[in-house]
């Protein structure tokens, strides 16, 4: 099966909630031959385990990365294209007046580059990026 689905950190995050959405684990077991997610979802994962002190809650953080998520889902990167493409829009959107935050841009520019929809709970930060599809897989589970 072809990756269609690029997760964002609170999708993610949200596997890790002490009573998950149930909805959110089911549409990652639907499609978990076709999700990714980009090498700054990973930093951010990694960024926000680590901050943690050593404790019960970071080793079960750390154990999900990298025995569970790390070797299941492609961590696609920030590659030449994807920098490209990031800088022609960030250009655009800051000369709106409408400057992205940079890894939300970089996260657009892998899924943009790669022809995925961006699973996210914040849907607003990538609506201003043109030709992006996003799912926000929460509200799903919401409806």
């Amino acid at each position: 099966m072809t990756v269609s689905y690029l997760v964002d950190t609170n999708t993610i995050s949200e596997l890790l909630r002490p009573e998950p959405a149930s909805h959110v684990v089911t549409l990652f077991h639907q499609n978990e031959d076709r999700i990714a997610t980009a090498s700054i979802v990973w930093h951010e994962l990694i960024f926000g385990a680590r901050r943690l002190p050593p404790s019960k809650k970071r080793t079960r953080l750390e154990t999900f990365l990298f025995d569970v998520l790390q070797p299941t889902i492609p961590i696609l990167p920030y590659d030449s294209k994807a920098a490209k493409w990031h800088g022609e829009e960030r250009a655009r959107l800051t000369a709106d007046g409408r400057p992205p935050t940079f890894a939300d841009g970089q996260i657009a520019a892998i899924a943009a580059t790669n022809g995925l929809t961006v699973v996210t709970r914040n849907t607003s930060d990538f609506a201003v990026f043109p030709g992006i599809t996003v799912e926000n897989w929460m509200e799903k589970a919401e409806e």
